[in-house]
C-alpha cells in the first residue's frame, strides 16, 4: 500500500498553472524577444545600418513547447547578410572575408535572463 500526505496549500501552484494556460507565457516571451532584437541590433556590425535594423522575432507554440525565433530580413543574393557576417564568406575575386561572432555574445545575456526568469517563476509558485 502506498500512502501520500500533504499539508499546506497548492494555491500558488494552481495560480501559476492557470496563468500559463491562459497564454501569459506569450507576453513574457514577447518581452524577451524584444530584448533580443535590441541586443542583436546593437551588436550587429554597421555599414549602412540596414542589417542592424532588420532584426525581428516571433514566438511560436508547438504542442507544449514554446520558442522565440529571431530573424533578420536583410538578404544578399538570397542569403541573410547576418549569416555572411557571422560565419564569413568568399568574395568574387577569390578572397575571403573572415566572419565575426557577434550573435552569440549578444544573445547569451538574454538566454541567461530567460533561464533566471523561468527559474524564479517556477520556484515562486
Amino acid at each position: 500500500m502506498i500512502s501520500l500526505e500533504s499539508s499546506g496549500s497548492f494555491k500558488n501552484t494552481d495560480a501559476f498553472l492557470r496563468r500559463m494556460s491562459k497564454g501569459d507565457i506569450f507576453s513574457v516571451l514577447n518581452d524577451y524577444g524584444s530584448k533580443g532584437v535590441s541586443a542583436l541590433a546593437s551588436a550587429t556590425p554597421v555599414s549602412s545600418g540596414l542589417t542592424a535594423s532588420s532584426w525581428n522575432y516571433e514566438v511560436k507554440k508547438k504542442g507544449q513547447n514554446y520558442s522565440i525565433i529571431w530573424t533578420n530580413s536583410n538578404l544578399k543574393a538570397g542569403v541573410p547578410l547576418v549569416i555572411l557576417l557571422q560565419y564569413g564568406h568568399g568574395t568574387r575575386n577569390g578572397g575571403y572575408v573572415q566572419g565575426r561572432d557577434f550573435i552569440n555574445p549578444a544573445i547569451k545575456p538574454i538566454f541567461d535572463e530567460i533561464a533566471e526568469g523561468v527559474w524564479r517563476v517556477v520556484t515562486s509558485s
